[in-house]
């Protein structure tokens, strides 16, 4: 069942089921009451990545204080993709963009990874679900992803989970075309790793290139940037062998 755009989406924490009320928090009110001007008994669209979406409605008992109050579920919870998005990490406003991406593209899973020549530091949390959350709002996700700890990429090698193929994009593969490269895996559990700007240090490709869960990917004959190039890979990928089929 396709997202309903004619209704705005908010993502809340609370639990959401037909009899629940709860008050919007500080950032909701504000957006509801000052930003689309929400009038009482304005509907939307609640989720909260567990309990599927519900039409809901808002009142206001006091000129400060919103109340939401779901009415009846209008789509069923649906599983989280099992794609792992690996991403090191940039500077703060193309991090922004690149979670964003990853969330609209169906990544389940999204987690920094710290490599050497890394030129960003790893965004708070808090920023992180911030823009996972406002990328489900605007597309119409329901499976919101996990955010994990970050990690340094020897850690992830030597923690990995065997049953799933690791995709990384090699800036220095000799070939053009990554369609080539994934036409052969068989694994329905999926990662994709991008590296920082600086690209991958020798060692860290030689890592990578020795375990035989990975498999690395060029993507075509320009250089591109981080961001752009999890854009090109997640979009390869699902058309590949991904949820696109």
């Amino acid at each position: 069942m396709r997202a309903n755009y004619r209704l705005q989406r908010l993502f809340v924490d609370a639990e959401l089921s037909v009899g629940a009320q709860f008050e919007a928090d500080k950032d909701q009110f504000h957006y509801l009451a000052h930003v689309i001007r929400a009038e009482e008994g304005s509907e939307l669209l609640l989720f909260n990545g567990r309990d599927g979406e519900w039409l809901s409605r808002l009142s206001y008992p006091t000129r400060k204080k919103i109340v939401l109050e779901p009415i009846e579920q209008t789509r069923p919870q649906p599983p989280l993709p099992d794609l792992t998005y690996l991403f090191a990490p940039l500077k703060v406003g193309r991090m922004d963009y690149m979670v964003q991406k990853a969330v609209e593209m169906g990544a389940g899973r999204i987690q920094p990874v710290l490599t050497q020549h890394v030129q960003g530091k790893p965004a708070k949390p808090e920023r992180l679900r911030a823009n996972i959350a406002e990328a489900a709002e605007q597309c119409g996700v329901l499976a919101v992803p996990e955010l994990e700890d970050p990690v340094k990429l020897s850690d992830l090698m030597e923690n990995w989970d065997d049953g799933r193929r690791l995709i990384f994009c090699d800036e220095a593969d000799a070939h053009q075309n990554p369609v080539t490269a994934l036409a052969g895996i068989q694994e329905k559990k999926l990662a994709l790793l991008i590296g920082p700007e600086g690209g991958f240090s020798d060692d860290e490709r030689a890592l990578l290139r020795a375990q035989p869960f990975v498999t690395p990917i060029p993507l075509g004959p320009r250089i591109l940037r981080a961001d752009t190039a999890a854009v090109a890979a997640l979009a390869v990928i699902q058309a590949t062998i991904g949820d696109w089929m």
